[in-house]
C-alpha cells in the first residue's frame, strides 16, 4: 500500500488538464510512441470535436523512484460546471489533487469550486502554474492568485508548459513525496467503492472500484451491498490504456471488475462490493445523491420505439451517473422520459451521444427546472413540467428555485457583466476585488433565468474572460404564469413554459413567429397563438397553399368562378377540421435558442 497514490487532476474548463496528463503519461511510458495522441485519455469523438472533456478517466501508471516501483492511479477530470458531478466523485476515490491554473488567465469560478470539492475531503493539494510559455501568461501575478487562494509560498507552485513538457517531471516526485498512501486494512473484511460503469455489449457490465479495505481476487464470491445481489469475479484488473486483468486487486489500489452483469439496475454509482463468506459490516458512505438542474421530456420519433429508448436510457445511465430519467406521456409526442440534467450542455452532450453510441434519434422538449406549488388545500406539489400545473383557481402560490451565482471577471466588463444579470432578474450579495483588474460578483437569481443561454451571453459581454460557478441555495416566492402554444386551437404541451409574468408577452410574441418561419404550410391555414388561461397574448397565421382552381375558366360568367372558389372554401375547412399539424424537431430546438 505505502507505494501506491491516488490523486486527480482539477481545474477550471480549457486550463490544461487532458494535455498535463498527457505528459504524464509519456514520462512514466504509460503509452506507447504510436498509441499517443492529444488528449489521449478523451476516447470519445465528442470529446475530440468539442475539445472539453465529459467524463473521469482513470488510468495506472508505473514510476521508479529511488529504486522503488510506485503504482500512480491518476483520474483525469472535466472543467465545466455541468460536469461537476464527475470531479466530486473522482475526489471521493482520491488522496490528493493536482490543482491547475492558467498563468494567463489566472484563478477562476471553477477553480474555486473544485478547489473547495478537494478541501471538504482533505486531500493534499499540489498547486501546478500551466502555459507558462505562452505570450500572455502573467506568471509572477497568477502565482501570487494562488497563494493567496491556498496558502502556499510562492515556491511551492510548480510552473510548467504542459504543452512543451517544461517542468513537469518534478511534478511526479512531488505526487510521490507530497500526497499520502491510501490508509486502510489489507487483512479487514472487502470494502470497494463503486466509482463508475460502463456497458460492454459483449462482456456486460463493467464496474470501477477503489478498494477501502481488504482485497479481492478473481474467482471470488462478491456482493453489491445495497442491491444484495450475488455475483462470481469472472475477471479483475487494473485500469491502463487497455483494462488489464490481473490475479488481485490489493487495498488502496483502484481497479475493474466483470461479473457478467446483464441488467444496468444492479449496479448502482456508490455501492459496496464486499465477499459474500465475510461481509464487511456496513456500506462505505456512497456520493451525494446528484439533484437536476433542468428537466426536459425525450420521446422517441417513432412511437414504437418507447421501449427500446427505456433499455438505451438504463444503458446510458451506467456511464453518466449524473442523468436521470422517469416514464412520462405527453398529448403531442406520445409516451417518453421526463429526463433531469445538471444543465443545457448536459442535455445537448446526452441528446449527441445516444444518437452516437446507440443509434437512438429522440425528441427533445422545451426545458425546464422544478417548481414548488402550493395550492388553495395546503398541498404542495413538484412540478417538473408546465402541464403538471393545477388550474389556476387551485394554485396559492408558486416558489422557483433560486441559485448563487459567483462571476469572475476583468473589471472592464463589469458594467456589462452587472446590465445582463439584473436583466435576468439578478440580486447582488457582494463583489470582491481579487486584483486590481479581476473582479469576484455573487448575485442570486432564479434558476431558470441561467439554465436558456445565460453562459453564452456572459461569454459574449465579457470577450470570453468571464468565468461562472454556481449551486442551489433554495426556493423564492415568484410571479409565474403557464404559457400555452396553441396550434389551430389545439394546445401543442410540449412547447408551453412557466415563465415570469413581466416576459410572458415579449417571449409568447417571438414563439408565435418563430414558429411561423419554421412549421411547414398546409393545405389551410395554420394559427399559432400564445395564451395566457383563455387570454390570447399573440397570434401569427401560417397562410395555406392555394391550388388556382379558376386557371380553367375564360370568359363566361363570374358566378363559374366564384363556384369554384366556393367549392374550394368547403374543402378547405373540411380539410381543417381532420388536419393535423406536425412540428418539425427544429422548431423545439429553435425555441431553445430564442434570444429571450
Amino acid at each position: 500500500m505505502k507505494n501506491i497514490r491516488n490523486f486527480c487532476i482539477i481545474a477550471h474548463i480549457d486550463h490544461g488538464k487532458s494535455t498535463l496528463a498527457d505528459r504524464l503519461l509519456e514520462l512514466t511510458q504509460s503509452v506507447t510512441a504510436r498509441e499517443m495522441e492529444n488528449q489521449v485519455l478523451d476516447d470519445m469523438d465528442l470529446e475530440k470535436e468539442k475539445g472539453i472533456t465529459i467524463k473521469s478517466h482513470a488510468i495506472q501508471m508505473e514510476y521508479m523512484y529511488k529504486g522503488e516501483k510506485y503504482a500512480l492511479n491518476l483520474i483525469d477530470t472535466p472543467g465545466h460546471v455541468d460536469f461537476s458531478y464527475e470531479v466530486s466523485r473522482s475526489i471521493a476515490s482520491c488522496e490528493g489533487a493536482l490543482l491547475v491554473v492558467d498563468a494567463s488567465q489566472g484563478v477562476q469560478a471553477q477553480t474555486i469550486s473544485n478547489l473547495y470539492l478537494a478541501v471538504e475531503h482533505n486531500l493534499e493539494i499540489i498547486p501546478v502554474l500551466n502555459k507558462i510559455d505562452m505570450e500572455s501568461a502573467q506568471v509572477e501575478v497568477v502565482t501570487d492568485q494562488v497563494c493567496d487562494l491556498i496558502g502556499c509560498d510562492p515556491e511551492d507552485v510548480y510552473k510548467v508548459s504542459a504543452r512543451t513538457g517544461e517542468g513537469v517531471a518534478p511534478i511526479l516526485d512531488a505526487i510521490i513525496e507530497k500526497i499520502p498512501a491510501p490508509k486502510g486494512d489489507p487483512n479487514g473484511p472487502l470494502q470497494a467503492l463503486i466509482f463508475d460503469s460502463v456497458f460492454n455489449p459483449f462482456r456486460g457490465i463493467i464496474a470501477y472500484f477503489k478498494v477501502m479495505n481488504g482485497s479481492i481476487k478473481t474467482g471470488d464470491k462478491v456482493k453489491f451491498f445495497n442491491t444484495g445481489m450475488e455475483y462470481q469475479a469472472d475477471e479483475i484488473g487494473a485500469l491502463k490504456m487497455k483494462l488489464t486483468p490481473n490475479k488481485e486487486v490489493g487495498c488502496g489500489d483502484v481497479g475493474y471488475i466483470i461479473s457478467g452483469i446483464k441488467s444496468a439496475v444492479e449496479v448502482k454509482v456508490g455501492d459496496t462490493i464486499t465477499h459474500v463468506s465475510a461481509p464487511c459490516k456496513e456500506a462505505i458512505a456512497g456520493f451525494e445523491e446528484v439533484k437536476p438542474m433542468v428537466f426536459a421530456g425525450m420521446y422517441p420519433v417513432q412511437a414504437d420505439k418507447y421501449e427500446e429508448l427505456r433499455a438505451t436510457l438504463e444503458k446510458f445511465q451506467l456511464n453518466d451517473a449524473s442523468f436521470t430519467y422517469e416514464s412520462e406521456s405527453s398529448l403531442a409526442l406520445g409516451f417518453g422520459f421526463r429526463c433531469g440534467f445538471l444543465g443545457l450542455l448536459h442535455l445537448e452532450i446526452v441528446q449527441e451521444r445516444l444518437f452516437r453510441e446507440f443509434n437512438m434519434d429522440v425528441i427533445t422538449t422545451v426545458p425546464n427546472v422544478s417548481y414548488k406549488v402550493y395550492t388553495t388545500q395546503g398541498d404542495v406539489l413538484d412540478v417538473h413540467n408546465p402541464s403538471g400545473l393545477p388550474a389556476p383557481t387551485l394554485v396559492d402560490h408558486i416558489e422557483e428555485p433560486y441559485i448563487r451565482a459567483q462571476i469572475i471577471s476583468k473589471t472592464d466588463f463589469y458594467g456589462a457583466i452587472m446590465k445582463l444579470c439584473l436583466e435576468k432578474r439578478g440580486i447582488l450579495a457582494g463583489e470582491h476585488y481579487i486584483t486590481a483588474d479581476r473582479v469576484e460578483l455573487t448575485y442570486d437569481m432564479p434558476l431558470s433565468e441561467i439554465v436558456f443561454d445565460f453562459y453564452d451571453k456572459l461569454k459574449s459581454v465579457s470577450k470570453g474572460y468571464a468565468s461562472f460557478d454556481y449551486h442551489l441555495t433554495g426556493f423564492r416566492h415568484a410571479r409565474l404564469v403557464k404559457l400555452d402554444i396553441l396550434l389551430n386551437g389545439e394546445p401543442a404541451d410540449a412547447l408551453s413554459s412557466l415563465i415570469h409574468e413581466d416576459h410572458a408577452y415579449d417571449f409568447g410574441r417571438k414563439i408565435c413567429l418563430k414558429l411561423k418561419e419554421l412549421i411547414p404550410r398546409q393545405q389551410f391555414d395554420i394559427a399559432i397563438q400564445a395564451a395566457i388561461g383563455a387570454k390570447i397574448i399573440a397570434r401569427e397565421t401560417v397562410r395555406q397553399v392555394r391550388k388556382d382552381v379558376t386557371a380553367k375558366c375564360y370568359g363566361g360568367d363570374v358566378t363559374r368562378k366564384r363556384k369554384l372558389l366556393e367549392k374550394q372554401k368547403e374543402g378547405k375547412k373540411r380539410m381543417r377540421q381532420i388536419g393535423t399539424v406536425t412540428v418539425p424537431q427544429s422548431a423545439f430546438m429553435a425555441v431553445l435558442k430564442l434570444d429571450s
